[in-house]
């Protein structure tokens, strides 16, 4: 598709810098907190040998926190070479410029984690079936993928989910367990993404407004005889696809 070429080219400057109103340290730095309260508590019990992989790692954010972490073996690619040359500025670890699906899709059997942030919702409903399936068996057995993905769910999800315009499909969690089961992955869970405004007086408004908006939104779906049980609303959610 000719419009990712023009986009992906300089994907910072025009949507990820660009949206966040602040310069390429800041996002990164801002980025890496969020990556440190959301992906890494759900990696405690992943061996600090374990070989990861970072897909479409962006300006390598992750892979900062997983190498502040101790994760020795992670390594991230990006289609993009500004935001390979941001990564390299701060003085993130092995990553490189390239295709990550024609790597994931020529590394059978090599990963035990799989990382997929803001990714897969780029590509398109037949893309991402053959994505997954690929992904799948580049694992090792035992070996998982996570991804953060936009969630449709989400209070106004269109401020999330075309935001963005290379964006090609959007789920909610049903959907999501829906594509990862069909492509082969055993167990699969999905978590809300992490909400939070790092100022504190911000952030007590902000949980206040969610127990509010909760309610109305629950109000409406009791209203039409369904159940929230299985509803998330933070504007992302995180997918744990089990091999």
């Amino acid at each position: 598709m000719r419009y990712r070429q023009v986009l992906y080219s300089n994907y910072h400057s025009t949507q990820s810098g660009r949206a966040s109103n602040v310069d390429a340290a800041a996002l990164f730095d801002r980025e890496k907190r969020q990556f440190l309260r959301e992906i890494l508590p759900l990696l405690d019990n992943t061996n600090s040998q374990a070989a990861i992989f970072d897909m479409g790692c962006g300006s390598g954010s992750l892979l900062k926190a997983l190498q502040e972490s101790g994760f020795q073996n992670a390594t991230g690619m990006d289609i993009s070479p500004e935001q390979v040359a941001i990564a390299k500025q701060m003085g993130v670890e092995n990553v490189v410029e390239g295709d990550a699906l024609l790597h994931v899709a020529h590394s059978e059997n090599s990963f035990d984690l799989l990382l997929g942030m803001d990714i897969i919702e780029h590509f398109t409903k037949d893309e991402l079936v053959d994505l997954l399936q690929n992904i799948r068996k580049s694992l090792k057995p035992g070996g998982k993928a996570i991804f953060r993905t936009p969630n449709l769910d989400a209070f106004i999800s269109s401020a999330f989910a075309n935001g963005d315009f290379t964006h090609e499909n959007y789920m909610n969690a049903s959907s999501a367990q829906q594509v990862c089961l069909a492509c082969g992955f055993k167990n699969v869970k999905v978590l809300p993404g992490v909400m939070k405004i790092e100022n504190p007086v911000k952030e007590i408004l902000r949980k206040f407004a969610a127990t509010v908006v909760n309610f109305r939104f629950k109000l409406y779906l009791f209203a039409t005889a369904r159940s929230s049980k299985n509803v998330l609303w933070s504007p992302n959610m995180v997918i744990i696809a089990q091999n």
